[in-house]
């Protein structure tokens, strides 16, 4: 098994690993822990590099084959051996926009959750944007001009995010854990990784998230559509880099 050091440390950039298993057929290797997200939940996959020796392997993206998270490499240097030491570098640039995003979803959600007991529908996001789904009827230009007003007063209010790692039993006595509409979490799942900003919003959740609310930066509300009779879509987007 790998050790997701993304999990309990968002932040952390740079990492040390051993290569454990080697995939020629994806031209990826299996490494004993890392720093690499790989994407879920809406969010994309981080991108960065190893380093073995010498070689410099660009790291397309981390993904889950065969029960193992391979890190797929570009580039024509002959792949990293098993027992390799190899110095991982993750895409800060990128890893950090993502992080604000993924946090300004938490927001909407949970802004939308206490507000209006929205449940949520779907998701998706890029760096400094997203958009998200929810189970509203009806959806008009002021309802989303308070929507907006709401969450950028959430990102004022710099609120603490925190992640902790739950058995399943004690995670799902917490109410209203899953905000989706289906609870995609497999019985197999033993252990319930939660986010949680304080006093706003509390979910499962496996990706990344910055320390505190302040740093998402404002946060504009740039469309909205139905989707349905009662699904309707939140386009959000971040100002600044």
């Amino acid at each position: 098994m790998t050790e997701l050091l993304y999990q309990t440390d968002s932040y952390l950039q740079t990492f040390t690993a051993t290569v454990i298993a080697v995939d020629e057929e994806n031209r990826g290797v299996v490494l004993d822990r890392t720093a690499f997200y790989p994407g879920g939940g809406g969010q994309p996959p981080d991108r960065g590099t190893l380093t073995a020796g010498e070689a410099v392997y660009p790291v397309k993206r981390a993904r889950r084959i065969a029960g193992q998270l391979v890190h797929l490499l570009e580039g024509d240097d002959p792949l990293p051996a098993v027992g390799d030491q190899v110095q991982g570098q993750i895409d800060w640039d990128l890893r950090y926009k993502l992080m604000r995003t993924h946090t300004a979803m938490h927001i909407l959600c949970g802004v939308i959750w206490r507000d209006y007991g929205a449940s949520v529908t779907g998701g998706n996001m890029e760096p400094l944007k997203g958009r998200m789904d929810f189970e509203f009827e009806t959806m008009r230009g002021e309802l989303v001009s308070q929507i907006e007003q709401a969450v950028n007063q959430e990102v004022e209010n710099a609120r603490p995010v925190r992640v902790a790692i739950l058995p399943r039993e004690e995670a799902f006595q917490i109410p209203d854990l899953i905000r989706t509409k289906i609870n995609l979490l497999p019985e197999s799942i033993t252990e319930v990784r939660t986010v949680e900003i304080e006093g706003l919003d509390l979910q499962a959740d496996g990706g990344t998230h910055v320390r505190n609310t302040s740093e998402v930066g404002r946060i504009r509300v740039v469309n909205y559509k139905s989707k349905g009779r009662i699904n309707k879509r939140i386009y959000v987007a971040l100002e600044g880099d």
